[in-house]
């Protein structure tokens, strides 16, 4: 995955300065997924959930953690088993016999950033309330539905290591996700950095804390300036094209239309468009430029499309399939 190098532009300093201050501390704290920090953001930035797969112990839980505490808002982990209820993580009405009356009880869910860890571990009833409250930004529960926080974020995990005893999320339940992130190991010199925290960590009397906290008005008011970003008319045309060829490839090789059986749906143009203005915003550009589109396509896209047969008879995975398609599909 690439990483972010900034350019200072016309941006409200103070709001520019806050991310990226946030942005270094998170690096500081989370040492050898860097790639994930900067998803997580532009999902912060473009109101949108990840999918993110990994082996355990990738600090994956840690960098949503240290990310609640870097802005304003609270945290909460739901573990997912295969005896988790639905009501466990949207809440459920509860009986008060000295009111004779029902009372609702919210449950973890009314967070503003949830850790729904192994998601793959729950059956298809909790996997859908989620899905539902994550779509639809509120729960429904008996005659009524309450809204979530403005500020909601949700951070789905599941381990690619242990198959047995999980529900595989179906490709529509998918495709709410704006985006699918896979992490892997870090590389020798991110491992000794590891170690040195973990001791520095260990001899700590208190936790560490960013300088500064992010406010949710300045989440909401970022927000604002990634979608006033200027997107020429022919980035947007080759962000459309990128999505269109997934569904008709046969004008860029027949190889793509034999391996891919459906292609990404609208949602992953929107996608496309939120995190390609939300990598070129941390970035400090203005503006969003072909290779903002490209460098997000992997996460917008890896699970939208479905592959058949064909391509796993020709050893092509779907993240093979998506270089094709950046590779073949012209930039206008």
């Amino acid at each position: 995955m690439d990483t972010l190098d900034r350019h200072p532009i016309d941006q409200k300093p103070d709001i520019a300065a806050a991310f990226d201050a946030l942005h270094q501390w998170l690096d500081s704290q989370v040492i050898g997924q860097r790639a994930l920090l900067e998803r997580l953001l532009m999902a912060l930035l473009a109101d949108g959930h990840l999918l993110v797969e990994g082996a355990p112990g990738l600090a994956k839980t840690r960098a949503i953690k240290l990310l609640a505490d870097g802005i304003e808002g609270d945290f909460h982990r739901i573990q997912f088993t295969p005896d988790l209820l639905p009501s466990d993580v949207t809440g459920t009405e509860i009986y008060r016999q000295e009111t004779g009356e029902f009372r609702f009880r919210e449950g973890p869910i009314f967070h503003n950033l949830v850790l729904a860890d192994e998601i793959n571990r729950a059956p298809a009833k909790v996997q859908s309330a989620l899905l539902e409250a994550m779509a639809e930004r509120q729960v429904s529960v008996g005659r009524e539905s309450r809204p979530l926080p403005q500020l909601f974020l949700v951070m789905a995990t599941q381990n690619p290591i242990e198959q047995e005893g999980t529900y595989p999320l179906p490709e529509a339940q998918l495709d709410r996700f704006l985006m699918h992130v896979r992490v892997d190991y870090p590389d020798a010199g991110a491992e000794r950095a590891i170690l040195a925290l973990a001791r520095a960590e260990a001899d700590a009397t208190a936790p560490a804390l960013p300088a500064r906290v992010v406010s949710q008005q300045e989440i909401f008011a970022a927000r604002r300036q990634v979608l006033a970003l200027h997107m020429a008319a022919s980035v947007e045309q080759y962000l459309v094209q990128l999505v269109l060829a997934t569904r008709r490839p046969e004008p860029y090789g027949a190889e793509l239309r034999q391996w891919i059986e459906y292609g990404a749906s609208p949602r992953a143009t929107i996608a496309l468009d939120r995190c390609s203005r939300a990598r070129a915003w941390l970035g400090g550009r203005d503006y969003v430029s072909p290779d903002d589109v490209q460098q997000v396509a992997h996460d917008c896209l890896r699970h939208r499309l479905i592959l058949n047969y064909e391509a796993e008879a020709d050893g092509m995975n779907v993240d093979a399939v998506i270089r094709e398609l950046v590779a073949r599909v012209p930039v206008s």
